[in-house]
């Protein structure tokens, strides 16, 4: 079975010789190379099915690695769950115009720090405006489309209702089914973005961004657009946006099991084309195409891609939850669902491999509205 890593070896050092790359790049190709390989050591694990001792190359725990995001979403998940609210939950998706595009790739620090401050503070407002409640989300940033092109986007996730302004009552939801307009709460991102954004350039917080892109000219013109908003009908208990969502928060821009083949220089990877009603297709890209794309959607160092807003902002977060629970009626946490764990497997048992996942993914969304 073909993985990144495969890739990676025999292309990688091809592709940093002939191809401008930034140090966070250049430090995940190398780390994708090196992962479980005699390069980064080996131990001894003890398989947990039939006991045996076989010897194990370690990991390279780089987050944009596909073989390496499994403990790190568990010991995620584990946390989220404490903080469940017996409420709906609603998953609304916050996209940007493709005009804003050559901004994320010359200055995603910025870029990608203000869009989901922007979606974040879009729901608070617009839910103060039209519910007169303090809302809480999470907010999770997502950078590519399933062809690996670049599509920035911050996935939501909200409880259904919030805090009085008073905080002395919890106030719910007049539809378990309905959260908020997306057309106010695309205008409010539009306009909170857009503003951000022109006051960077103003700053000289944008001069990597080259002359010939016309930054003015594209702030201009995403500002004119009408951005796309979109909220998913709740989900059917706080768990479930969990195990849903925890598929995401640690996934990369593709996993191995959409690599297909690679051979002659050919990498054929697995998509779901949007406009074609969302129909499951091949892809075959030249590889040092394929890397190019897959390094795009690797993030800076130290760049914190799941935040927190509202009354779930990580300074106030526990005595918000413990306010809420009282309020809910709810005063303890919710019993913790019975997960099954990772567990090591000698070769011989690999074919048992047991995990907490299924099939379903998260999609990523449609690259316009009429998709």
């Amino acid at each position: 079975m073909v993985d990144l890593g495969q890739i990676a070896r025999a292309i990688g050092d091809e592709y940093l010789r002939s191809r401008a790359t930034t140090p966070f790049q250049r430090n995940a190709l190398r780390d994708i190379q090196r992962c479980r390989t005699e390069e980064m050591g080996s131990l001894y694990a003890v398989c947990d099915r039939c006991g045996a001792e076989h010897l194990q190359f370690r990991s390279c725990q780089n987050r944009s690695c596909p073989r390496c995001q499994a403990g790190a979403r568990e010991a995620w998940l584990e946390a989220r769950e404490r903080e469940l609210l017996p409420v709906p939950y609603f998953h609304v998706v916050f996209t940007v115009p493709e005009a804003l595009n050559s901004i994320a790739l010359y200055c995603p620090e910025f870029f990608y720090a203000e869009l989901l401050r922007a979606a974040g503070k879009a729901l608070l407002d617009v839910g103060r405006q039209k519910l007169h409640v303090q809302l809480g989300c999470m907010t999770v940033l997502h950078t590519w489309g399933q062809n690996l092109s670049l599509h920035p986007h911050a996935h939501c996730v909200v409880p259904g209702g919030g805090l009085s302004e008073d905080r002395t009552r919890w106030m719910g939801l007049r539809s378990s089914k309905y959260l908020l307009p997306v057309k106010v709460l695309a205008s409010r991102f539009r306009t909170l973005l857009c503003r951000a954004v022109r006051a960077a350039a103003k700053d000289g917080r944008l001069d990597r961004v080259p002359t010939e892109i016309g930054l003015t000219a594209a702030i201009r013109k995403a500002s004119e657009q009408n951005w796309v908003v979109y909220a998913k009908p709740p989900f059917g208990g706080p768990e479930q946006v969990l195990d849903y969502i925890a598929r995401y928060t640690h996934r990369i821009a593709i996993s191995n099991r959409r690599i297909v083949s690679f051979a002659n220089g050919q990498v054929t990877f697995k998509w779901r084309d949007y406009a074609d009603n969302n129909r499951r297709k091949l892809m075959v890209l030249n590889a040092i195409e394929f890397m190019r794309r897959f390094l795009m959607h690797v993030l800076p160092d130290r760049f914190v891609r799941i935040r927190y807003f509202g009354l779930l902002a990580n300074a106030k977060r526990r005595r918000n939850i413990a306010l809420a629970r009282l309020l809910l009626g709810a005063a303890t946490p919710r019993p913790r669902p019975e997960r099954r764990m990772l567990v090591v497997l000698c070769p011989i048992c690999a074919a048992a491999r047991a995990t907490a996942c299924d099939s379903r993914l998260l999609r990523s969304p449609p690259t316009s509205e009429a998709a």
